[in-house]
């Protein structure tokens, strides 16, 4: 009989210790799923502050008050820059904001990151293209005797990338005058004389040629 109840008690036990067991489980997993959900909800997404970078962006080019909107621009991709520091897109908002505030040396960093990365790769050859002509325009007014060289490679570079097939008239101009400024009036002279045979209107073109010569 004595044996009999100390198993019966001895049962209870581990069932009341199970049940212990079991709520004190339910209480820790349901405290980390608040935790987790609170963690999703104060997590910013980088998506968000780079949508809302490109808005700035937007609105600083089509008002006066562009610096305003290009400082905002800057701080919306800063805080997606602390997420995905990889993403050469958050490097190209930033450099257009700074451009916008006229940092154009940091706007050029900012590029060189964008495109350096291993991920630049995947960037489609017409924005890279746009990029790297962008980048030598701003390295031309930062420093044109000093960058010249750098700025000739970078658009060389933009047109491999685009294809000889496509339109390339803006980065054969600023090419052209790259050659200019080195005294290669030849060079300067071909072209130019590229941009005309498939834009026979480019008024750049054509006063470029007037001033290498015949």
């Amino acid at each position: 009989m004595a044996s009999t109840e100390a198993i019966i008690q001895f049962g209870i036990l581990i069932l009341t210790l199970s049940l212990c067991f079991l709520m004190h489980y339910l209480r820790n997993q349901k405290t980390q799923s608040k935790t987790r959900t609170r963690n999703k909800i104060r997590q910013p997404e980088p998506n968000r502050h780079m949508n809302q970078a490109s808005r700035h962006l937007n609105r600083a080019r089509s008002t006066t008050n562009k610096t305003h909107h290009a400082k905002n621009a800057l701080s919306e991709a800063d805080q997606a820059l602390a997420i995905t520091p990889r993403d050469p897109s958050v490097h190209i908002l930033r450099a257009r904001a700074l451009y916008i505030m006229n940092h154009r040396t940091s706007a050029i960093k900012s590029l060189d990151t964008a495109l350096s990365l291993p991920a630049a790769k995947f960037l489609p050859p017409e924005e890279r293209a746009d990029l790297l002509v962008f980048r030598a325009e701003m390295k031309l007014a930062v420093n044109r005797k000093r960058r010249v060289e750098s700025a000739m490679e970078d658009i060389e570079e933009a047109i491999r990338v685009s294809g000889e097939e496509n339109d390339n008239s803006e980065a054969l101009c600023l090419l052209g005058k790259c050659y200019e400024w080195k005294g290669m009036r030849e060079e300067a002279k071909n072209a130019y004389e590229k941009v005309l045979d498939v834009e026979p209107g480019s008024a750049e073109a054509r006063i470029g040629l007037k001033r290498v010569g015949p």
